[in-house]
């Protein structure tokens, strides 16, 4: 995930929140940790550390089975339920297409940013009393 990139600005929001921790599971991570390893310019004595804090920010929740690596829909769906969201972020490329899976919304991290930084409508007007 490079800097400055929608991802990056994804986790920067929501991990950054104070309060109450994320919620994710072990699958996520490990896919995390793997990407994480794939950046060119990600130093690889640096992708513990960093998987570290990001475990320290979150609550980790048990899956009921274990998903295979590269099953993504499967993974990101059962993680969901895991967790009791209903929506997913990812930008994962067989994904791009899909917008629901078994019940659960996959959202892009774009989008998702726009969601986040649009204002409320304005309330609905009073009516005048005549």
């Amino acid at each position: 995930m490079a800097a400055g990139t929608p991802p990056e600005h994804v986790v920067r929001r929501v991990l950054g929140k104070p309060g109450k921790k994320p919620k994710t599971t072990d699958w996520v991570l490990d896919r995390v940790q793997a990407m994480l390893a794939a950046v060119p310019g990600f130093k690889q004595e640096a992708v513990e550390p960093q998987m570290k804090l990001i475990r320290d920010l979150v609550e980790i929740v048990p899956l009921k089975s274990q998903p295979a690596a590269d099953a993504w829909e499967k993974g990101l769906v059962a993680s969901a339920k895991a967790t009791g969201l209903k929506r997913v972020i990812t930008d994962h490329p067989d994904l791009a297409d899909k917008t629901e899976s078994d019940g659960v919304l996959f959202i892009s991290s774009e989008a998702w940013l726009v969601e986040q930084t649009t204002p409320p409508p304005p309330p609905p007007m009073a009516k005048k009393k005549s």
